[in-house]
């Protein structure tokens, strides 16, 4: 933002008169009055601008990869005038980081994405006291779960009877028949004789 020669000197005078409040005169109130409005209006040029920005941005990210050179050059942009890239932004530039400037303005979207991570979690633990949890670096694996693993104790530890490996019967007890002794094999029943033979008996 640039001011002009008058407004840097009504700038100048109103930085004055804060740091030693002195009376003012209604030419001086007028002054002040108008550079405020001008802050407001360049700020909200700035808010236009930079919406116009973004959205041109999303039409040349759904256009890739032909429209691969312009979505770059706005991203660069967008970045310069303080932009945090999205989710959408670093898996584009990773689908495209064959191409060299992709791949530089990927590497420095992961760190402009972690930094921002960083501070909304920094935000919240000051909000809410606790302290905040380490950040999973963007793009990173995410690590397998854990197996659960039995632990020592359980139903064992509160009294009851461990199982027995297989073992023989105990002094008294019956033995357990075997399953060939329950269910014997079926024999192949036997064919008759043939006629001849029962004729001559």
């Amino acid at each position: 933002m640039a001011f002009s020669a008058d407004e840097l000197r009504v700038l100048r005078r109103a930085l004055a008169i804060a740091l030693h409040p002195a009376p003012l005169q209604d030419e001086d109130v007028q002054d002040c009055l108008r550079l405020a409005e001008s802050v407001d209006e360049a700020v909200r040029e700035a808010g236009r601008l930079r919406a116009f920005l973004l959205d041109d941005l999303v039409r040349y990210r759904e256009a890739l990869p032909g429209s691969l050179a312009g979505y770059l050059g706005l991203l660069r942009d967008a970045l310069n005038a303080g932009y945090d890239p999205g989710v959408d932004d670093l898996a584009a530039l990773r689908a495209l980081r064959g191409n060299p400037a992709a791949a530089e303005l990927l590497a420095r979207c992961r760190i402009l994405a972690e930094r921002s991570v960083r501070a909304r979690l920094a935000r919240v633990s000051q909000a809410t006291g606790s302290p905040a949890p380490a950040p999973v670096p963007v793009g990173a694996a995410i690590a397998p779960r854990a197996r659960l693993l039995a632990l020592p104790g359980g139903r064992a530890a509160a009294g009851e009877p461990k199982p027995n490996p297989p073992s023989g019967p105990a002094p008294g007890e019956k033995p357990v028949p075997k399953p060939s002794e329950v269910f014997p094999p079926r024999r192949r029943p036997v064919p008759p004789p043939p006629p001849e033979e029962r004729v001559a008996g």
